[in-house]
């Protein structure tokens, strides 16, 4: 099947922005391995996008993909133009948040009576049906999906969408590249790091801006060392250089026990070597962090907000504390710290949750269902 996928940003062409923040989005990160993936299973993907920049090309291929950046100010028509000629023979139409061109895809998609699935992956995106027409189109697709349960109630509640409408499904990860090591490979890998084999290790693993919780884990690491001064916090990621900058400071205020490593490629090896996975994060969707880190063996301590509550049940995969509550947060790691037995027992839940509903082999096969059919009936497949 030929699929079109439409999402506001994709290769943009600049890695980081002015203040050190990387440019790719999650949705951008969804949408490309969504695409990988499906191709991976014999379909052909177009993606079609925003050009942002005069330096990036108009059309070419990455990695297998067809990708088309719209020019402004006339992506509407670019857009029309090229569903009528140069991508005419695409099947189905595959969106992924609100970009304002999507609207001509879905009327398109309407006319020609082929299947369009409009995909959410943020709360911030959840529209109101009579705000504006675009909206009212937006709410006229086959098919919704959405990677939380509060996504799919405000499908409902605001887009009014019918219920049978919307599938629950996650966005998904390789599980391949997020596994754990077994102990004699984790020691070597601890050693290789200037670890000890029983050092506690606590990780963030995400974009160092505000909306993270970074300001949170300035407070919560001071509490947790005074209490355990021989324990390391890994802070993995690029962002802003002023939090950056400050998490640095803290370094040196606890005894250097703390390593901000900046952005990496493979971030697999300090999900492996940690023992606790901490997302003091303010607002979240479905966070792909807080799927990888599980996977890899890790028992979070996140807040208790939007995707993470479908992710981490108290005492069973995880702890879910309240937003910006630094002390909830440094006695909850503590406390693993403290017990290693029951780390154990919520680390074999967590692993086995994501694995049975985060997995792409799981994931990716229901997704083109939804894609394909233009009548398919909503699910939930994020229940435990």
């Amino acid at each position: 099947m030929n699929i079109g996928l439409f999402i506001k940003d994709f290769a943009v062409g600049k890695k980081f922005s002015k203040d050190g923040r990387p440019t790719k989005s999650g949705a951008e990160f969804h949408g490309e391995n969504h695409a990988l993936q499906l191709i991976k299973r014999g379909h052909k993907v177009t993606i079609m996008a925003k050009k942002r920049y005069w330096f990036t090309q108009a059309r070419e291929t990455i990695k297998g993909i067809d990708l088309v950046r719209l020019h402004a100010p006339f992506r509407w028509l670019e857009i029309i133009i090229r569903l009528l000629t140069t991508h005419r023979h695409l099947d189905a139409f595959y969106i992924i948040g609100t970009p304002k061109f999507a609207v001509w895809v879905i009327l398109y998609a309407k006319l020609m009576k082929k299947p369009v699935t409009l995909a959410l992956t943020a709360k911030a995106e959840i529209f109101r049906t009579e705000d504006s027409w675009r909206n009212k189109i937006l709410a006229s697709c086959n098919n919704y999906v959405a990677t939380t349960h509060e996504i799919r109630d405000g499908y409902i509640a605001q887009a009014h969408v019918p219920a049978e409408k919307v599938t629950v499904l996650a966005h998904g990860v390789d599980m391949k590249k997020y596994t754990p090591l077994l102990p004699e490979r984790r020691n070597e890998l601890r050693l290789e790091n200037n670890l000890a084999a029983d050092t506690d290790v606590l990780l963030f693993c995400a974009r160092i801006v505000e909306n993270k919780g970074i300001a949170t884990l300035l407070q919560v690491w001071p509490i947790v060392h005074a209490k355990r001064p021989k324990a390391k916090l890994f802070v993995v990621g690029g962002g802003q250089t002023e939090l950056i900058t400050q998490l640095k400071q803290m370094a040196e205020e606890t005894d250097r026990s703390v390593v901000v490593t900046g952005e990496v490629e493979a971030p697999q090896v300090y999900y492996q070597m940690a023992d606790i996975y901490i997302f003091p994060s303010w607002h979240e969707a479905l966070p792909t962090s807080l799927i990888e880190a599980m996977a890899s063996g890790l028992v979070p301590v996140t807040s208790d907000i939007g995707g993470c509550d479908d992710l981490a049940f108290d005492g069973q995969t995880g702890y879910r504390v309240p937003v910006k509550d630094a002390q909830a947060y440094a006695e909850k790691i503590i406390y693993l710290f403290d017990h290693p037995e029951e780390r154990q027992q919520l680390r074999a839940n967590a692993m086995a949750l994501v694995r049975r509903l985060c997995d792409y082999d799981y994931v990716i096969d229901k997704l083109y269902e939804i894609i394909a059919n233009p009548d398919i009936e909503g699910k939930d497949y994020l229940r435990p």
